[in-house]
C-alpha cells in the first residue's frame, strides 16, 4: 500500500494501447464493488446509503465494444447504455481536456443525492462528496497498482455530461476518471 501511495500521480498522457477487460473490471470493482453478501462496497458510504453510480465510457478495451456502460456492483457486471465511442463528446463537455478524449476508457462517478439526504438531511450533501472522494481515490490507487495512468477531472459542464450519459433527474455527474497506459 505504501508503494502504491508513493507512486500515485496524475497522469494525463496515454498511449493508444487498449486496456484489458480484466483491468477495467478491477477499476470498476475498486470504485464501488461489492465486498460481501451484506452488500457493503469497497468505498465507505455514510450509513451505507451508496448514493454513487458508476459508468464506463469505453473506447479501447479488449473484448468490449466502444460505448457507454453502467456498472452494477451487486453482480459485478456492465450493462450497455449507449453504443459507440463518445470519448470526443465527453472531452468536449470536459472543456476539451485531451486526456478525456485520449484515454482508453473513463470512469464516471455520479450521485443520487436523495439516497443520502433522505437519511441525513442537508448534511447528506457533504457525505455524498466524501463518498465520491473515497471512490475516486480507490480508482486512482488501483490504476497505479495496475501500472495504468489516471487523473481526476472535475472541470466539466454538468448538464452536458448528464445529458450525454442520459442521467435521470436527481442524478448528477461528479467526477470523470480517464484511464490509460501512461504515454
Amino acid at each position: 500500500m505504501e508503494e502504491v501511495l508513493s507512486q500515485r500521480r496524475s497522469i494525463r498522457s496515454y498511449t493508444k494501447e487498449p486496456l484489458t477487460l480484466g483491468e477495467l473490471a478491477q477499476l470498476l470493482w475498486a470504485a464501488q464493488g461489492s465486498t460481501g453478501p451484506r452488500g457493503l462496497r469497497t468505498a465507505p458510504s455514510a450509513g451505507a446509503t451508496y448514493p454513487l453510480e458508476t459508468y464506463a465510457v469505453v473506447g479501447e478495451v479488449e473484448g468490449l465494444e466502444p460505448g457507454l456502460y453502467h456498472y452494477e456492483p451487486e453482480r459485478h457486471s456492465l450493462s450497455l447504455v449507449k453504443h459507440g465511442d463518445i470519448r470526443a463528446e465527453l472531452s468536449e463537455a470536459a472543456l476539451k481536456q485531451p486526456q478525456v478524449a485520449d484515454a482508453a476508457a473513463s470512469l464516471l462517478l455520479s450521485a443520487v443525492y436523495d439516497r443520502t439526504t433522505g437519511s441525513y438531511g442537508d448534511r447528506g450533501q457533504m457525505y455524498v462528496h466524501m463518498d465520491v472522494g473515497h471512490a475516486a481515490q480507490n480508482v486512482l490507487l488501483q490504476a497505479t497498482a495496475l501500472g495504468l495512468g489516471s487523473v481526476p477531472v472535475g472541470a466539466f459542464r454538468t448538464r452536458t455530461v448528464a445529458a450525454l450519459l442520459g442521467l435521470t433527474e436527481g442524478e448528477l455527474p461528479l467526477y470523470i476518471l480517464p484511464v490509460g497506459r501512461p504515454g
